[in-house]
């Protein structure tokens, strides 16, 4: 990503969490599957997860880098109405904080051609804009598509809104522009093409046979002949939109239409069946009777949702279905991490795309599991359903974030988790230390891999001089990091080996204990009554700013 000349500041910017690389840990009682195939293509390797979505982000990062073809988001909108006794600067800052923690690992994990597409109202979206434009570079922003969210009107309001924005942004444009899908062709297209002449290439419409004149060359002005011998000539300001040789060569091939009688100014025969592969540009705004309301999001939830409240906003599954109509083809992996009542899974689902959702609200397990299995089960007849013709089929495995690695003893000095057992615990030192997670059936010592040759081993002994011996001569050629508990010896013995300490050699690698880096408006600090400004009453920092994740709150 690379520096911008412009750049939206805000307090606290330069302020990052150092994340912990936390390991998922399965919970199979809650993983849900089909009983049985429903087709060849059912997919079974989705992934629900159950936890704070920046670190559960962080978890996702080593092994999805690259990988993911489209991100669905619908972030908390920054209505104000949770920060009603906070500044206003206090306020945006959180939300572009929050947002651009989360954005900047999303960004990691896309795929060359892939995309990200964000739901936002008013509050933020030009805010979102610009700190888009900086993390993902200008030139990778596609559109701002405008969905008409409802079709009554708000007559307690100013103004009636009646739209949401979807921020859409590629990895690398160039490449998203080569591959997107095109919208199939709906009723309205299809009613142009007719077949007046009985042509045996089938049903097709007229276009102007006539280009602006600004840009054109000598060769396409001139006088057409008609094949009855009409002449034509391109009304002031336009030219012929093919040279002459062209015009005469489509004439003969029966591609221009002249009328019924002959008589009438040519125009372009297109035919249906080369509209059909290369379907319609989407466009940027979207009506409510393609792609639903909030409204009809809501009814649909009430179906799956009996005893439970229903989301204020939830979002429609025609909208998601087109979205991931536009951005991905069967197999292809989505991701949502502020996944809500299920809508991106569910329709993913349905669709034959792969997924990962991250949820950390109880939700997760009143709404989201209870509407995944009725999915699966083939129960869930609503949304898209019958467009896809929906049976059922696959399954998804819950996940949730482990602990953090280190806590703090009584003492307050950081020591291994007691949550962790042996497997655990060689897990996430792999993955802390930047080692792919593979134990060998074969070798006890190889725990994981970075390289061919470079391997880890992970233990909590107190290693002694002819362990290590021992340990040095089966690694042979390879080199080995052992983290252990203590070693007794010189850490640079064997020229095989690289001796650490845990959990000395983590301490400084992370955050750790730091479970929850979601907006939580209890922690932040109460206005004064008599205080105009109380951002301004904060201890500030020496240059200015306010140090929003420091001491400071």
């Amino acid at each position: 990503m690379s520096k911008q000349k412009l750049e939206l500041t805000w307090i606290g910017k330069e302020k990052r969490p150092r994340l912990e690389p936390r390991i998922l840990l399965e919970d199979k009682e809650k993983s849900y599957h089909a009983k049985h195939r429903v087709t060849d293509n059912d997919s079974f390797d989705n992934r629900l997860i159950f936890g704070d979505n920046l670190l559960a982000l962080k978890a996702l990062e080593q092994n999805y880098t690259g990988k993911v073809k489209c991100v669905f988001i619908d972030p908390p909108y920054n209505t104000g109405s949770a920060f009603t006794h906070y500044d206003d600067g206090l306020e945006h800052s959180i939300w572009l904080g929050l947002m651009r923690d989360r954005l900047e690992i999303i960004h990691t994990l896309l795929a060359d051609d892939g995309s990200l597409w964000i739901t936002i109202d008013d509050n933020e979206a030009h805010y979102l804009k610009v700190l888009c434009d900086e993390l993902f570079g200008r030139s990778n922003f596609v559109a701002t598509i405008i969905w008409e969210k409802r079709t009554t009107r708000e007559n307690r309001r100013v103004f009636s809104f009646k739209h949401d924005f979807v921020l859409v942004y590629a990895k690398q444009k160039t490449i998203f522009d080569f591959i997107r899908n095109p919208l199939p062709l709906n009723d309205t297209v299809l009613d142009r093409y007719k077949n007046p002449d009985n042509d045996p290439r089938g049903s097709w419409q007229s276009i102007s046979a006539n280009a602006q004149a600004g840009h054109a060359t000598a060769s396409q002005f001139y006088t057409l002949i008609a094949p009855n011998g009409k002449e034509h000539n391109p009304p002031k300001g336009t030219c012929w939109r093919y040279t002459k040789l062209r015009i005469e060569e489509e004439i003969s091939n029966g591609n221009i239409w002249f009328g019924k009688d002959g008589n009438g100014v040519p125009r372009i025969k297109k035919f249906l069946r080369d509209s059909e592969d290369s379907g319609l540009t989407p466009e940027t705004i979207w009506y409510a009777a393609d792609v639903g309301t909030n409204d009809e999001a809501k009814k649909a939830a009430l179906t799956h949702q009996h005893d439970e409240a229903v989301f204020d906003s939830p979002k429609p599954e025609r909208l998601l279905n087109r979205i991931l109509h536009i951005a991905t083809n069967p197999n292809d992996l989505v991701l949502d991490s502020f996944a809500g009542s299920g809508t991106t899974g569910a329709v993913a689902h349905k669709m034959g795309r792969r997924w990962i959702m991250i949820e950390l609200g109880e939700h997760c397990h009143t709404h989201i599991i209870p509407r995944l299995q009725k999915v699966i089960d083939g129960t869930d007849q609503g949304g898209i359903s019958k467009t896809m013709n929906w049976q059922g089929g696959g399954g998804f495995r819950y996940y949730k974030l482990a602990p953090s690695l280190l806590e703090q003893d009584r003492w307050g000095q950081w020591v291994i988790n007691k949550a962790y057992h042996a497997e655990m615990l060689a897990e996430a030192v792999c993955k802390n230390q930047g080692f792919t997670y593979a134990p060998s059936d074969s070798q006890w010592w190889k725990h994981g891999y970075s390289s061919e040759n470079d391997f880890v081993y992970v233990t909590t002994q107190n290693l002694s001089p002819q362990q290590l011996q021992d340990l040095s001569d089966d690694v042979g050629d390879c080199s080995l990091l052992v983290c252990c508990s203590a070693f007794r010896g010189k850490a640079d013995q064997f020229p095989n080996l690289t001796l650490k300490k845990i959990p000395k050699m983590l301490l400084h690698s992370c955050e750790w204990g730091h479970d929850d880096y979601s907006l939580n408006v209890a922690n932040l600090p109460m206005a004064q009554p008599s205080e105009l400004k109380p951002i301004e009453t904060k201890k500030r920092k020496d240059n200015g700013t306010l140090d929003l994740f420091g001491d400071d709150l």
